[in-house]
Formats: structure tokens, sequence, C-alpha cells
């Protein structure tokens, strides 16, 4: 990435990348003090990242649990147990939507099952309840939905639908960490939740994930499933009163996560209602200043609904006095040594899942129309105002002309 350019070709500020993140020397200490302590694989600090998600998610008087909380090595390894211990396999169908990381196909067809993709709303770009329920059919199993850049989706009514048709959800929350329907912590209504700690999340642990469910037949079978399929007496083998001698259970993975990386997430996890309000300031600084720029849409949060803010998307329609589309943004910010990048390619648009699911251009016009114009602009807990204000003027200037 370029630095940004005065007019007089003087190199005047440094770059602004797309994301940093935030690691304050608690975060360093956490992660030495495991270092030093000799256990590096999953140990007490993973137990201990289980248990205080479990207790984020399940903190509002009208979401008790208990819930149980699984540490894993990404999101995606969270979904692909998530959906084998649900019990998915080949010829099974899963709604989901295509305005998604490619992850959440993926983790679906690893199963044998086939993703069915329901349109979103352009406004949010998460999951319409009404095209979920069109998308249904005798053969669907699960429906997944996805709380984009941090807005929760339309949980209550998505559920309602899961209901009627007696199968479970699952959410990919990988973005939604913090984020809250009147204020219930996202992850205390689906069946089952998946979060990210990769290192652009609200908490980090550079990479990590989590399954938390009511279900505590799930949980088990997941926290097997992350271990090779080895029974429960292979997690403490090594530990107090442990022993060499464990089953196998079932074929499974080595998903787990390691003692270092929990450390990480816990030390984060402290200050996860800061850094979602610093993410939250820079968003309303955003939108208060590039409110009115012809051809631009920002953001809305919906009523009720709490944002983690983990991404900030604009959207770059027609009507720009310049007549730039939203690559040719990205492309100008990219030379001013500002990053931006776009989330997401809608699923159906590649190729690859073209030729496997038999789908095409025009399946979901609103994802479609939704993925030409939106870009995700620099939004991290570090940023200052001045990195805010530069971002916004450089955008202005390339929409407008300076006008």
């Amino acid at each position: 990435m370029k630095p940004d350019y005065d007019r007089f070709g003087g190199v005047s500020k440094p770059p602004i990348p797309f994301h940093r993140p935030s690691v304050s020397e608690a975060d360093v200490e956490a992660v030495s003090g495991v270092l030093r302590s000799g256990w590096l694989t999953t140990g007490p600090k993973v137990k201990a990242l289980e248990a205080a998600v479990a207790g984020y998610v399940g903190s509002h008087e009208s979401a008790p649990g208990p819930f149980h909380a699984v540490a894993l090595s990404s999101c995606t390894a969270a979904l692909h147990l998530a959906f084998v211990a649900l019990g998915l396999k080949k010829g099974d169908e899963v709604v989901t939507s295509p305005y998604t990381f490619v992850s959440t196909g993926e983790t679906i067809l690893y199963t044998g099952a086939k993703p069915v993709f329901a349109d979103v709303e352009r406004a949010t770009k998460n999951l319409s309840p009404e095209a979920v329920e069109r998308a249904i059919t005798p053969k669907t199993r699960a429906i997944v939905t996805i709380s984009m850049a941090g807005h929760p989706c339309r949980s209550a009514e998505i559920e309602q639908i899961a209901k009627q048709h007696g199968v479970p959800v699952v959410e990919d929350a990988a973005h939604s960490l913090t984020s809250r329907i009147w204020s219930v912590p996202v992850g205390a209504q689906a069946d089952i939740s998946c979060f990210s700690f990769y290192a652009t999340k609200v908490i980090t642990a550079g990479e990590g994930g989590m399954v938390v469910t009511k279900n505590q037949e799930w949980a088990d079978r997941v926290r097997r499933l992350s271990l090779h399929g080895l029974s429960a007496a292979a997690w403490s083998r090594y530990g107090k009163g442990g022993w060499w001698e464990y089953d196998v259970t079932e074929l499974g993975w080595k998903y787990n996560l390691t003692d270092p990386q929990a450390a990480l997430a816990l030390s984060q996890l402290e200050r996860a209602e800061a850094l979602r309000d610093r993410r939250e300031a820079i968003a309303t600084r955003y939108t208060k200043g590039l409110t009115g720029v012809p051809g631009l849409t920002t953001p809305t949060v919906a009523k009720g609904m709490r944002h983690s803010w983990h991404l900030y998307q604009i959207a770059v329609g027609d009507g720009t006095p310049t007549g730039m589309d939203r690559n040719a943004l990205g492309l100008a910010l990219r030379e001013d040594g500002i990053g931006t990048s776009v989330h997401f390619k809608p699923l159906h648009l590649f190729p690859w899942y073209q030729k496997r699911l038999r789908v095409k251009p025009g399946l979901c016009p609103e994802a479609e129309a939704a993925f030409a114009q939106t870009l995700s602009l620099p939004i991290w807990p570090d940023m200052t105002e001045e990195d805010v204000d530069r971002v916004m003027e450089r955008v202005r200037f390339h929409l407008t002309g300076g006008a």
C-alpha cells in the first residue's frame, strides 16, 4: 500500500491499513505468562475462555443458560463440527445466505449436505425471513443465519420458521460477538452459535473459534470430534489424576485451540465492550461525515439491534458526481494509502459453486445488487480521529471531485 500524497507530490501521511489488531500490554503479558508456564496446548486457559464466553452469551436474564462452549481452532472448524453434531449427511439441504464468507458454504459441503441459497435484505445484507420460508423443502435439515458485519439478523422470525418445520438454526456469528438483540447477546438465540477470534474480529486470538449451545449432547460431541474423536479421558490424560488410556469413539479431526491463543482471547474479552464502543464511535463519526454524499449510502441499524461494527460497509451506487463505482473508489483509496476490502462476493457467483450446485447469477438479486456496491472502510479501535477524518475526506474527494 502506498502512503498518502499531498497535491504537491510530497509524502504527507502514513498509510491507514484496512485493519490493525488492538493488542495491549495486558494482552502481551497474558500470552507471555502462558509461555512461561510451559503449558502450550489445550489446557486451563482454554477451559477458562470457554467458561467466560458461555457466561457472556448467557449474561442476560431473558436468555438463561446453562450454555456450553467449546473452543476450537477457527470459526470454520466450529461450523463444521456443529453440522456434524447435528447429523447432516449427503442428500440433506441447508438453507443459508449466499452473502457470506466461503467457509459457511464449504462446511455444509464437508458433510455431503447441499447449501440452498435464500436472498438477503439490501439494508443489512442478512437473510430475509420470507426468502428462507420459500427456500425450505422436505429435504431441509437446518437453517444457517449470518449476522453480517455485526448487525444481528432477524433471529426471532427465522427461529419461528425453523420451529414450524422442525429444523435447528445454526448462527454463523463470526462477526457478532458483542452484538445484541434487545439487550440479549447474539449467541443466545440460535440452537448452535459459532464465533470467530480471527485477527480482524472484535476480540482476537490470532486464530480461533467457539461453539456455543444449550444442548449438552451436541457440545460433548463437538468436543470429542475436535480431538480425533477420542473419549473424554483423552482431554485430561496429562493432568493430575490422568492416565494414558482412552477410547476412539468415532472419526474426528484436530481442531482444538491452544492455551496461548486462549490467553490472548481471554485478555481481550475483558475489554470487549470498550473495543466495541470504540468501533461504534468510529462508525458514528463515519456516518455523520459521509451522510449526504451523492451516490453514497451509509449503514443503518434496525430498532432494538446493537451492532458490533466488525465492518463499516458503505454502498457506492449511481449518481456520484465523478461517476466512480465501488471498484474505482477502492482502487483510488489504495493509491491514497488507505486500505479497503469487499465483504462479500455471494457464493453463487463463484464458478466452482455454480458448477457444483447448478446455480447461476440472478438467483439472489438483492445479494448481487448489494455486492456490486459494497465497500468496507477501515474500522479498528486504535484508529485516531485524524485517521477517520482522512478516510472520509478522501472518499468525499473521489466521489465528488472536491465539490
